[in-house]
C-alpha cells in the first residue's frame, strides 16, 4: 500500500505550494458536488490531493460545506490520510493567535448538517471514542516543530454549527465548565465521516483568536485576525509539505485501527440491504460491502 495524503484547506488556505505534477481533478461523488475540483500533485513523491473546504473564493459557509461528498470524493482519489487544517478561536491564554493545536478529540454541537454515509437501509455504528490517528499526529507534531511553528499536541476542538461566533455565554460555557480549548465551524462532522470512510484523519486547528471569553476580544481588528490568517496559512503550507515526507511513500496497516473501522459496523443483514444506498457506498465501505 502506498501513501496518498488528502488535505482539506479552511479559511485563508485554498491552494497548496511547491506541487510537482500538479493537475485539478474533477470528482463525480454520489453525494454530490464536492466543495471544490481537487488539485493533485506530489510532495516529496508522496502523492497528494488538496481540496478547498469552502472552495476557492470561499463560496461555501460551515453549513453548506458538502462534507459527504469532500470525504467521498477523498476516497475515490485513492487517499490513505487526510489532514484537516482550519481556523479556530481559542479558550486558553497559552493557545496563541498564532499557535497551532493538534486537535486530540471534539465535542460536536452543529445541527444542520448530513453527519454519515449509512441509513436507512444500510445501518453503520462505527467507533469516535478516538477520533484522530495518533500515527498521523505524530507526524504534524514532528512537522509543525521542525518549520518553527508554535505547535501544542493535544487539545478539545468544539463544533459548533455557526456562521455567527459564540455569544459570551456560550463562549463562557465551553471554557469554563467544558473545558474546551479551541473552537471552530468545519471539524464536524468531517472526522466522523473520515472515520466512517477508514480514512486516518488527523486535525490541525490554526488560531487566529481569542474567542469572545476574553476580555480584550471586542478590541480586537479583523484586519489583525486576517493577517493572523495569512501568516497561519503560509506556515500550513510548510508544515503539509514536511508531513508528505515524514510519512513517506510506502504505508502500513494504521496501528490504530483507522483503516479497519468498519470491520464489525454494519449491521444490516445482507439481504436486507438498500442496493441503491450500497452503490453510493462503494467507494466509502467497499473494503467490507
Amino acid at each position: 500500500m502506498q501513501t496518498k495524503i488528502g488535505i482539506i484547506g479552511g479559511s485563508g488556505l485554498y491552494d497548496i505550494d511547491g506541487l510537482e505534477n500538479p493537475k485539478w481533478v474533477n470528482i463525480n461523488s454520489p453525494w454530490g458536488v464536492p466543495s471544490d475540483v481537487i488539485l493533485t500533485g506530489e510532495l516529496g513523491g508522496v502523492d497528494v490531493a488538496f481540496l478547498p473546504r469552502h472552495g476557492r473564493g470561499h463560496v461555501h459557509s460551515p453549513s453548506t460545506v458538502p462534507y459527504r461528498a469532500n470525504i467521498d470524493a477523498l476516497k475515490r482519489l485513492g487517499c490513505t490520510d487526510v489532514i484537516s487544517v482550519s481556523a479556530c478561536g481559542s479558550f486558553r491564554t497559552d493557545m496563541a493567535p498564532g499557535d497551532f493545536v493538534i486537535v486530540s478529540d471534539f465535542i460536536d454541537r452543529t445541527f444542520a448538517r448530513e453527519k454519515s454515509f449509512f441509513g436507512t437501509g444500510c445501518v453503520a455504528h462505527v467507533s469516535v471514542a478516538h477520533p484522530v490517528c495518533a500515527r498521523l499526529g505524530d507526524a504534524v507534531e514532528l512537522a509543525g516543530h521542525a518549520v518553527g511553528v508554535n505547535i501544542h499536541r493535544g487539545g478539545t476542538y468544539l463544533a459548533m454549527e455557526g456562521p455567527q461566533f459564540s455569544s459570551l455565554a456560550e463562549s463562557k460555557l465551553y471554557r469554563e465548565v467544558w473545558h474546551c480549548d479551541v473552537i471552530g465551524m468545519t471539524n464536524m462532522p468531517e472526522a466522523k465521516l473520515a472515520r466512517e470512510a477508514e480514512l486516518c484523519y488527523a486535525s490541525v486547528a490554526m488560531i487566529t483568536d481569542y474567542d469572545s471569553w476574553h476580555p480584550d476580544h471586542g478590541s480586537v481588528d479583523i484586519s489583525d485576525i486576517i493577517a493572523t490568517l495569512g501568516a497561519n496559512s503560509t506556515a500550513a503550507k510548510t508544515m503539509v509539505a514536511d508531513i508528505a515526507v515524514r510519512l513517506g511513500k510506502a504505508r502500513d496497516v494504521c496501528p490504530c485501527g483507522c483503516d479497519r473501522a468498519l470491520d464489525f459496523a454494519i449491521m444490516t443483514a445482507p439481504d436486507a440491504r438498500d442496493p441503491d444506498l450500497l452503490a453510493k457506498l462503494d467507494a466509502v465501505a467497499g473494503r467490507v460491502l
